[in-house]
């Protein structure tokens, strides 16, 4: 198998991890790196013996792949080139700062026949990933995400900081329709966001009941999913995935004991294991597991609770 040549775009605190792991990667050739810091660029080029490059448009034509990890507010103008020019893409989360903007990128992937994948991590936590068997028909979810400010993040409200993990899993959990939103948020620390919670109501009768913030003194990624049969724990820090059923005995009169079984994974590396189901999707010409279509839904439902928020 041909290696597919790769490049990251945007070398910071993030990019610099995509890069690592394209490095390690038996299927990809890391052969480029690239940041409007110079000096920043220079440092990962030096660490990995690739190209750098202050300009991406100078690699549109030299690699088959690339990773973009920007701020939110140039995602579209630098996915764009690469996807207008047939090169895969992969783009960290949120997929754009307007829903017509991914609209336009979802469109362009699919006229260029090119892999558009979003980054979307959480997807790649194994606790997630092991729940392909459990989840059935879940009818109501509760998430929590918290965590203490990270300027980092403070270029957009805690939506789509935090929050848009939490929808982006819960739209695929559910697999239905939005129906309605409601939504309530303040700012503390920032000029925007700063914590919110919003109530999501689905076509299939599932609710969802969500909460970011990013003001705690404690970080904490917990999701709690009721269904007929199960009560379905997910700690996305820890990596615990708790299924908890209706047993043989008793508890009380009437009612049932519970079975609980807990499973704990290995911490794993879901950055690299993105990075890998991104080389192989576009080695096997498939759909990828966070599809550009997803980031696209996931924006539109963040992008509503936002504007539910303007009108507090």
């Amino acid at each position: 198998m041909q290696k597919l040549k790769i490049a990251v775009i945007g070398v910071g605190y993030l990019g610099k991890f995509h890069a690592q792991k394209y490095a390690q990667l038996a299927e990809s050739e890391l052969v480029a790196v690239c940041d409007s810091n110079a000096e920043v660029a220079q440092t990962i080029a030096d660490e990995h013996g690739v190209d750098v490059y202050t300009d991406y448009n100078e690699l549109v034509d030299k690699v088959d792949a690339v990773s973009i990890v920007v701020p939110t507010q140039k995602h579209y103008e630098v996915a764009k080139v690469f996807l207008e020019n047939g090169v895969h893409v992969l783009l960290e989360k949120p997929i754009t700062s307007t829903v017509e903007q991914a609209r336009e990128l979802v469109s362009l992937a699919a006229e260029q026949n090119v892999v558009f994948q979003i980054g979307h991590l959480e997807r790649f936590n194994p606790a997630v990933m092991a729940l392909d068997d459990v989840l059935k028909e879940a009818q109501f979810i509760e998430s929590h995400r918290i965590a203490p400010f990270n300027p980092r993040g403070a270029d957009v409200n805690v939506i789509l900081d935090l929050m848009i993990h939490d929808i982006d899993i819960i739209l695929d959990f559910v697999r239905s329709p939005v129906k309605g939103i409601q939504a309530n948020g303040v700012p503390v620390l920032s000029n925007d966001t700063d914590v919110a919670n919003a109530r999501i109501q689905f076509e299939n009768g599932c609710v969802a009941n969500v909460t970011a913030s990013r003001v705690s003194m404690k970080s904490e990624r917990k999701m709690r999913i009721f269904q007929p049969d199960a009560y379905i724990t997910i700690d996305f820090q820890n990596k615990t995935l708790g299924v908890h059923r209706k047993g043989e005995g008793e508890m009380f009169p009437g009612i049932a004991e519970i079975d609980s079984l807990e499973r704990e994974f290995e911490q794993g590396d879901a950055l690299l294991a993105e990075s890998a189901a991104f080389l192989k999707s576009i080695n096997e010409k498939s759909r990828p597991v966070v599809s550009g279509e997803d980031g696209m839904r996931a924006l539109e439902t963040a992008s509503e609770i936002t504007r539910l928020l303007g009108k507090q």
